[in-house]
């Protein structure tokens, strides 16, 4: 499994109840891209319109030796292909209050790309702060730990 892009604010930003892998439709030139490692999770999200879950605002280069075929829009609306059953128990938590579907990371498993998205709830300002807090102390006792 070669990871090709990873969205490091989610953890920060979100609690992440559940994941699952799934599918994405791409072009040719588009995993070209994605295989020179030219691809951005930074601001985007997912939506479910239409029973239907689609990856918005992914930021892929658009691949220099494509020609005449690069005149597609690099951060494009890309579905996701999912089981129906996945599906309705997202749409189920997504209705709920306060969670949203965001994608933590792109890969490659075998020769097929896949996108591994989260049900997340948001945190709040403290929740970050000790978030940080946690991260400062584990950070010093790496630091003693290697001094010994």
């Amino acid at each position: 499994m070669k990871v090709i892009a990873v969205n490091k604010s989610a953890s920060f930003e979100y609690f992440i109840q559940e994941k699952y892998e799934a599918g994405i439709v791409l072009e040719g030139a588009e995993v070209k891209s994605l295989r020179a490692g030219k691809a951005s999770l930074g601001e985007s999200f997912c939506e479910v319109r239409g029973g239907e879950v689609f990856l918005k605002n992914m930021h892929i280069a658009l691949y220099d030796k494509s020609g005449a075929f690069s005149t597609r829009d690099s951060r494009k609306d890309r579905k996701l292909l999912l089981h129906r059953g996945e599906i309705a128990k997202i749409v189920g938590k997504v209705n709920e209050r306060g969670f949203t579907l965001v994608p933590l990371k792109i890969y490659f498993k075998d020769a097929l790309v896949k996108v591994e998205i989260a049900l997340c709830k948001g945190k709040h300002a403290y929740d970050k702060k000790q978030s940080i807090k946690e991260r400062d102390l584990k950070r010093e006792m790496d630091r003693a730990a290697s001094a010994y």
